[in-house]
């Protein structure tokens, strides 16, 4: 039987929550262990399904891996199984994560070949994985598909460096292409390279591993090509995507809530986006304290105009969020358009709230128009599933403020980003079960 939360809202929650560590980095950083023979120790690994599979995939493939603490791994990636890149279970557990991509850029780059299913993953339009193989085969990696078996096989005996302008600033894509670039022979300069945290963070990893790349934080990587990479240990960064939810929960529920050792640096515009829409935050040390508020009025443009909010590359406003923030502009005083940019068909989640009594223009597959209730009318509770992992979230903060009971079918899709969650809201006072 599907799992499913069974969620009473309209409770007004208060407390402390730590976010986890960053999903999205620590796809990068576990497949950046296959670099080297030595050991690298790795903390604050979150504990979640998508990171879980790709910590099995690295055991099944020859890593010698130890948990050190729930939330700290070792790896040791000196006897890695060749062969076991051909078999039908690297095909099974490869092909159903999306991450299993990223492991082929370190595996080029020490071993000179890889092989990688076709991959699967989340339902928001195409996502392409042209830019990781465009970049392959810049460095001079050979792709053959065979239709066959659904295999890419690549060789990549003889990499080099070379400059590159990137046809998207992927995250994944620069990730993977700087992991083949680090034992590349010669040097490598990446323009238009994705330079979130959570890059930086993997760049500034490699560095220590005895890397040499330079421009960290920019668009314009260079990396000169060593011939061998040494263990290390790396903390990661606490989860962007999360921050940003739990201060949208604490707006929606009208709660007072202090989010742990945020990292604000690292946050961006994150935080101006949400006082765009009124809500009030303020930085103690490193947590983030949001205060109970009856009301928050979106603020227009200086010429009076509509707030957008849009998603862009980083440093702009990350995607993942605008699920979030247009789910908080419900209870708003205002009105704002929401532009999601860089994906399609990640705002077809209306309709649950429709269903709910939000007031929303759907406009187009990219636009949406939320007009706030401010509190007048509260949402009612309904039955619904989540269609991928970012909007499951969103739709919880709904129900959570939503008058009655809701459910919310189809969890899966939460739990492949957030670990614990119906635990750690339950502790802020949320009424959740699971069913």
């Amino acid at each position: 039987m599907d799992n499913a939360f069974e969620i009473i809202g309209g409770k007004r929650l208060k407390g402390e929550i730590t976010p986890q560590g960053a999903k999205n980095e620590a796809l990068q950083i576990l497949s950046a262990v296959l670099l080297t023979a030595e050991k690298v120790t790795v903390s604050n690994i979150p504990d979640i399904k998508d990171v879980n599979k790709l910590i099995e995939l690295l055991g099944d493939m020859g890593v010698t891996v130890e948990r050190l603490a729930p939330d700290t791994y070792s790896f040791e990636a000196k006897n890695i199984d060749q062969d076991f890149f051909v078999s039908e279970a690297f095909k099974s557990k490869g092909g159903g994560l999306r991450g299993s991509i990223m492991i082929v850029g370190p595996l080029l780059a020490r071993f000179g070949k890889a092989s990688i299913p076709k991959p699967g993953g989340d339902k928001i339009g195409r996502r392409r994985l042209d830019t990781h193989f465009l970049g392959f085969e810049k460095l001079g990696a050979q792709f053959t598909y065979n239709p066959e078996n659904g295999f890419f096989n690549v060789d990549a005996s003889n990499l080099k460096g070379t400059y590159m302008l990137l046809d998207e600033a992927s995250v994944t894509g620069t990730a993977n292409i700087v992991m083949a670039a680090v034992l590349a022979e010669g040097t490598t300069t990446i323009y238009n390279a994705a330079c979130e945290p959570y890059l930086q963070q993997l760049c500034k990893m490699l560095n220590r591993m005895g890397a040499k790349i330079s421009g960290i934080g920019s668009n314009l990587l260079t990396i000169e090509g060593v011939k061998y990479l040494g263990g290390t240990e790396h903390r990661m960064l606490p989860d962007m995507i999360e921050i940003g939810s739990f201060i949208g929960l604490a707006a929606m529920t009208g709660s007072e809530i202090t989010i742990k050792d945020v990292h604000y640096k690292e946050l961006g515009m994150i935080p101006d986006v949400f006082r765009r829409l009124g809500i009030q935050l303020e930085l103690r040390g490193d947590d983030i304290y949001i205060p109970a508020q009856e009301h928050y009025e979106i603020e227009t443009f200086i010429d009076g105009s509509i707030m957008t909010i849009a998603d862009s590359p980083w440093p702009g406003f990350t995607p993942d969020l605008l699920s979030i923030v247009l789910v908080v502009a419900i209870q708003a005083k205002g009105s704002v358009l929401i532009h999601q940019k860089m994906f399609e068909s990640r705002l077809f989640f209306v309709d649950k709230l429709l269903d709910m009594g939000a007031q929303i223009i759907l406009c187009d597959p990219h636009r949406a128009t939320v007009i706030g209730l401010d509190h007048q009318v509260k949402l009612r509770g309904i039955s619904m599933t989540s269609p991928d992992i970012r909007a499951g979230v969103s739709l919880l903060i709904a129900a959570l403020s939503a008058q009655g009971k809701s459910t919310i079918y189809n969890i899966e899709q939460i739990e492949r980003g957030y670990q614990h969650i119906d635990e750690r809201l339950i502790a802020l006072g949320a009424d959740i079960k699971r069913i």
